[in-house]
C-alpha cells in the first residue's frame, strides 16, 4: 500500500476531520512511497525515530507528532534533528491525537477501561467527541484495590489522592494523558473516582473537598495502549508488518 493509501485507510478508521485538536492529524512527514513495515509508540521522539531505522521500517505511527499549536515553527534545534532523521532515512510520519483517544474500540480511553475491567457509559462532556468519559465496575471495589489494578495493568503505581471519606469506588471517570482538570466534570456528576495520566497541584484540592478519588497513572502510561491497538489492528486486518516500540518514560 502506498503511503497516501495509508493515510486515507487510518484517517476512515479515525475519522479526525470530527474533533478540532491542537495538531494535525495524519501524515505529518511524507517518506517513501510503498509502506509495508511499521513501527508504532506513542511519541515520534529520537530514540523511537533510531529504532525505526535499525529496523528498516517505511513508516512510524504515534499518539504525539508534531506541529503543535502555539509551538515554535522553525525546524531547529531538538525538532530540526528528528525531521532531519526521518526526511534522510524516507520514513513516512503519522500522528493521531485526539482521534485515537476517543475512538470507541482502539482509542486511549477504550483501552484503558478494557484493562481495568470498566464498564464504559458515556461522555463527560456534552459532545459526542468527549474527550473524557465515565463508567462503572461491576460492584464497587477500594481505593486499594484500584491501585493495584492499575498497577498491574500499566506495570506503574499511580499517585492517589483520597478524598476526605475514604470511600469504595463503584462510578468512575477517566481521560488518559493530561487530562486531569476534568476531574470538575467527575465530580459534578458525583463519581466516586477519577484517571488520569497527569495530576497538577490544584488536582489535589479539587479531589479531597468534592469527595472524589484521583488516580495519576502516568502520561505515557496510559497512552500506549492506543496506538498499539490501532498497529495490531494494521496488522491483522491490512497485512502490515508491524511493531510496538516502547520507548522507556517514567512520566
Amino acid at each position: 500500500m502506498n503511503n497516501l493509501q495509508l493515510e486515507s485507510l487510518l484517517n476512515d478508521k479515525l475519522s479526525p476531520e470530527q474533533i478540532k485538536d491542537y495538531c494535525p492529524n495524519g501524515l505529518q512527514v511524507e517518506g517513501r512511497r510503498e509502506v509495508r513495515k511499521i513501527i508504532t509508540g506513542v511519541t515520534a521522539s529520537k530514540a523511537l525515530i533510531e529504532k525505526a531505522i535499525e529496523l528498516n521500517a517505511d513508516a512510524i505511527l504515534v499518539h504525539h507528532g508534531y506541529f503543535w499549536k502555539g509551538e515554535p515553527q522553525p525546524i531547529r534545534g531538538m525538532k530540526g534533528a528528528r525531521i532531519k532523521a526521518l526526511i534522510q532515512n524516507d520514513i513516512n510520519l503519522y500522528g493521531y491525537h485526539l482521534p485515537l483517544d476517543i475512538h470507541p474500540e482502539l482509542g486511549n480511553n477504550a483501552r484503558l477501561a478494557e484493562l481495568l475491567g470498566i464498564r464504559v457509559e458515556g461522555g463527560l462532556e456534552p459532545t459526542p467527541q468527549s474527550v473524557a468519559i465515565y463508567g462503572s465496575f461491576p460492584t464497587p471495589i477500594t481505593a486499594t484495590e484500584l491501585t493495584e489494578r492499575i498497577e498491574k495493568a500499566l506495570n506503574r503505581t499511580p499517585l492517589h489522592i483520597a478524598p476526605e471519606t475514604d470511600k469504595p469506588i463503584q462510578t468512575i471517570g477517566w481521560c488518559t494523558g493530561g487530562g486531569q482538570d476534568y476531574i470538575e466534570l467527575a465530580a459534578q456528576k458525583g463519581l466516586d473516582a477519577f484517571i488520569s495520566g497527569e495530576i497538577s497541584e490544584r488536582t489535589t484540592y479539587s479531589a479531597r473537598e468534592q469527595e472524589i478519588h484521583f488516580f495519576s497513572a502516568g502520561h505515557h502510561a496510559t497512552e500506549r495502549y492506543g496506538v498499539k491497538a490501532l498497529g495490531e489492528w494494521l496488522a491483522t486486518k491490512h497485512g502490515f508488518d508491524v511493531a510496538f516500540v516502547d520507548i522507556d518514560n517514567p512520566v
